[in-house]
């Protein structure tokens, strides 16, 4: 039995179960910041436009799955279309991510930033949700900032 077109990476169906290892694995490791899989390697499997899908699936697959701790039970229903050998892959592969030091980088932790500024005598709160990098970005703003003002005095 086929998956239905539009759940969870029903696009893997085309794919091989001996190959379905090596395509998770090297999925995570993009996720991970390391080289993400080639389409070469999948030319014979989906065309151009299907292996940006596969990759986009499976890719927000994992972060949804890891990011909200799924248990395998709630994992294992979001595959239940897909063939076992398929399943037992995957979740695998999420033990494996879940075990990874790069955890963070699957969670995509965010920082909410909470100001009160001072306008015309009134004060108003903001609220900022922020990356990493964002967050990185704002400090040394702030640290230029700072120096041209330490400067003018």
């Amino acid at each position: 039995m086929e998956p239905e077109e539009g759940s969870a990476l029903w696009r893997l169906h085309k794919l091989p179960p001996e190959r379905g290892a090596p395509l998770l694995h090297k999925i995570i490791d993009g996720l991970c910041g390391r080289a993400y899989p080639r389409h070469q390697d999948y030319l014979n499997v989906w065309n151009s436009a299907e292996w940006r899908n596969v990759i986009e699936d499976v890719t927000k697959f994992f972060k949804a799955v890891v990011g909200k701790n799924f248990s395998d039970e709630e994992a294992l229903e979001q595959l239940s279309q897909l063939n076992s050998c398929h399943q037992e892959t995957i979740l695998k592969c999420l033990k494996l991510a879940l075990s990874s030091d790069k955890i963070a980088t699957l969670q995509m932790p965010l920082l909410n930033l909470h100001l009160d500024v001072k306008e015309n005598g009134d004060v108003k709160p903001y609220s900022v949700e922020m990356s990493k990098e964002e967050l990185h970005m704002l400090i040394t703003s702030l640290e230029a900032a700072n120096k041209v003002v330490l400067q003018l005095k």
